[in-house]
């Protein structure tokens, strides 16, 4: 007979004081650390062009655009490391996280896709800062951002199309669907989230 094991829980307040000195980095949820995949250079291209326009469009700005190692502590015990995220806090609690993001992107992996569109999804749209949540999808031209409506519910808007123009109203951003593709060669074959099984 096996011998039963307790699996301890880890507080939020060690794992971001452990995570200050980590060489790995780790998302926590509800008590529970997992250690973060390294990104292939075709998530890293969509993701550093997406940041080489928030960076450009938000200079003159008071908000701030936030390129992998910036967490968002969601809730109490919910932290990620979003792709990008733009925020607008004065007062800063930590120079490791945010608390109240305007816009969080996350480019999706075949690991990570339905974290993002599932988990993910749900914990972001609860934060009352959040006014867009955008999923990139890395293998074919898909976009998705979800945008909050003035009534508090939420609007999903795709773009799939080479002549579609991808809007951000939080930051007042537009930009052709295929300026986040330009450096990386798409899989034409790719599935979409709606063809997995």
């Amino acid at each position: 007979m096996g011998v039963a094991k307790l699996r301890t829980k880890t507080s939020v307040e060690d794992y971001l004081q452990a995570e200050e000195v980590s060489p790995v980095k780790h998302e926590f949820v509800e008590g529970e650390i997992h250690a973060m995949a390294g990104t292939s250079d075709r998530h890293n291209l969509i993701a550093g062009d997406l940041y080489a326009l928030l960076l450009v469009r938000l200079r003159d700005s008071p908000c701030q655009p936030f390129f992998g190692d910036i967490k968002v502590q969601v809730l109490k015990r919910v932290v990620y490391y979003p792709d990008l995220l733009v925020t607008c806090e004065e007062e800063i609690e930590s120079p490791y996280f945010r608390n109240n993001p305007k816009l969080i992107i996350e480019v999706t992996s075949p690991s990570t896709r339905q974290i993002d569109r599932r988990e993910k999804l749900l914990f972001y749209l609860q934060m009352p800062s959040v006014q867009e949540y955008v999923i990139v999808e890395q293998h074919k031209m898909n976009v998705e951002v979800h945008r909050r409506q003035p009534n508090g519910g939420w609007i999903t808007y795709f773009f799939t199309e080479p002549s579609d123009v991808v809007e951000l109203q939080s930051v007042d951003l537009s930009f052709p669907l295929p300026d986040i593709y330009r450096r990386v060669k798409l899989d034409k074959n790719a599935a979409l989230p709606d063809d997995e099984q």
